[in-house]
């Protein structure tokens, strides 16, 4: 300790004479040394890929990573004589170019405007390309959710659905709304929704660039959705020395892609698309039907490695086949009619919250699934083929129960199937297989769980009724989201966040932050964002007109 104590002096004795001698713009040339490597190489790599932009920018940091881009900081002199800053989203080069088209078409047809970001510039080299945005300072949710008042929740969610009305009224599903996606700058009190590269279009959407790219994908094998998440993430180019493979993500930990067997055909030009590994969820298999020919078929043709399971079932079926022959009549010159077979039967795992091996061999459902993990509504965990704006409003709906039980990240699965569990345990199971049903789904709990209180899970979350916490699941009681709980954590760990808890609340949680009166309406209407059923589920419009937000006016 006493060596870096040393170290870290030296480095600010040196920082201070150079100040001293060279002045700040030399200062600030140092402070870039220090900077981490890699950081510093994405630049560098940044100005050799597209070096146009050194004739324009002045590239201090990087502000942002995903699986698909990553966001710069950059300063240049306006016509004013004034230096203004900007963002720079660098697309990584492997996206397809109809996806860039559509997410620019987004920006410049819907942004700049009701809280939605537009677009500045951009700067194009071979396959690398560059959006240019205005950059808005702006605090991590993370930081902050603890510490909003009630006030400055309602206002932040409300300008969430002005933004989400706005970017529907053009057609456009964003797929991906979660904190770090709208920007917030709470001291100016500006907002911004950003990234639209996950972006698809409505039946009726606007931008017609989505409906290119709707159609690109329908065309892949006759199937919607099949490769839209990640649609032409073939690789045109290498990565710099410095990369990962993109394939991961920094912030939602993405599961690897996976090549996709479908291929979209233009003009003879070839488009390969690459599609999430799949995982199984509530009723994505289980058809519970068994079809003969197609069993038969694949197990004859082995295209798939049959069981035990699948054998016997196989040679069931074989035999009760020859005991209907058996049974006709001397053969005659006309066309025997066809003997109807035993009804359907059904697979041992009907009606359980398993999957059999038949079900197992059967060609998987595929559906739209983009998006971030603890944001996605039921009906894309379930794979529902038909997915709408809907789905944007429940994501709203997780943030304001983020934001109202000061819980971040609220929802925290490692698949699909675990993400559904949690939804149900606060929703309730019956209600989940109700709504289910009604979007063309069949989803199976092992046993029932009981739909809560959204106010008394809230607020005893937040810490305003601890007393009450002894009423709610074992997974919610003096945990930090569902998935953890209080056993899983160490002493020490037990006592740091105590230490946190209560350091949020002497900043946000006391009867200043206005958390002891917030009225029904407010739960009336995460209830109404949280609705399971994506028909009946409240929009973006709806919602504004909500008893909630009455007395806001547009500023």
């Amino acid at each position: 300790m006493t060596q870096l104590a040393l170290i870290f002096q030296n480095i600010c004795l040196l920082l201070f004479n150079v100040s001293f001698i060279g002045g700040c713009s030399t200062v600030k040339h140092l402070l870039v040394l220090f900077r981490p490597g890699d950081v510093e190489m994405d630049i560098e790599y940044l100005y050799e890929v597209v070096p146009q932009l050194s004739r324009v920018f002045r590239i201090t940091d990087k502000i942002g990573e995903g699986t698909f881009s990553s966001v710069y900081l950059g300063e240049a002199q306006i016509t004013s004589g004034k230096r203004e800053k900007f963002a720079l989203k660098h697309l990584i080069p492997t996206s397809h170019p109809v996806r860039i088209a559509a997410e620019l078409q987004c920006l410049t047809v819907a942004g700049g405007k009701e809280n939605v970001m537009g677009v500045t510039y951009c700067f194009r080299k071979d396959h690398h390309v560059v959006i240019v945005m205005p950059y808005v300072e702006h605090q991590a949710f993370v930081d902050i959710v603890g510490t909003l008042s009630y006030e400055e929740v309602r206002q932040y969610i409300y300008h969430l659905l002005k933004a989400l009305k706005h970017i529907h009224k053009f057609g456009i599903i964003h797929r991906d709304i979660k904190p770090t996606n709208f920007l917030y700058n709470r001291r100016e009190k500006k907002y911004a929704l950003v990234d639209f590269g996950l972006a698809q279009g409505t039946p009726d959407t606007q931008i017609q660039l989505l409906k290119v790219l709707k159609a690109k994908t329908q065309r892949g094998d006759g199937s919607a959705g099949k490769c839209e998440d990640t649609l032409g993430k073939q690789a045109l180019v290498p990565l710099p020395p410095n990369k990962r493979s993109p394939v991961g993500h920094s912030s939602t930990k993405a599961s690897a892609k996976k090549p996709c067997p479908s291929t979209c055909m233009k003009h003879g030009k070839e488009l390969m698309g690459l599609c999430k590994a799949s995982r199984s969820v509530f009723g994505e298999r289980n058809l519970n039907s068994i079809n003969h020919n197609n069993l038969t078929d694949k197990i004859e043709g082995h295209l798939v490695k049959p069981s035990k399971a699948v054998e016997i079932t196989a040679r069931k079926l074989a035999s009760s086949k020859r005991r209907v022959l058996s049974t006709r009549g001397p053969a005659t010159s006309q066309k025997p009619k066809d003997v109807a077979l035993n009804p359907p039967l059904t697979c041992n795992c009907y009606m359980t919250d398993r999957i059999c091996n038949i079900c197992l061999s059967r060609k998987q459902q595929v559906a739209p699934r983009a998006g971030t993990p603890g944001f996605r509504a039921p009906e894309v965990l379930t794979k529902c083929p038909n997915q709408g704006t809907a789905i944007d409003m429940w994501s709203a709906g997780v943030i304001l129960l983020s934001l109202l039980s000061s819980r971040y990240p609220f929802f925290k699965a490692s698949d699909d199937l675990v993400a559904l569990t949690q939804i149900m345990t606060i929703r309730g199971s019956k209600e989940m297989m109700q709504a289910a049903k009604k979007f063309g789904k069949a989803v199976v709990c092992s046993r029932e769980l009981p739909q809560l209180d959204l106010r008394i899970l809230c607020e005893t979350l937040r810490g305003v009724h601890p007393c009450e916490e002894d009423s709610l699941p074992t997974e919610f009681q003096a945990s930090r989201h569902p998935a953890d709980t209080r056993q899983d954590l160490t002493d020490s760990e037990t006592q740091s966040s105590q230490s946190h808890t209560d350091s949020i609340k002497s900043t946000g949680w006391s009867r200043d932050g206005g958390w002891d009166s917030v009225p029904d309406d407010m739960y009336d209407l995460l209830d109404k964002l949280l609705d399971l059923n994506p028909a009946t589920r409240i929009t973006a419009a709806m919602a504004l007109r909500h008893p909630v937000f009455k007395d806001i006016s547009d500023k």
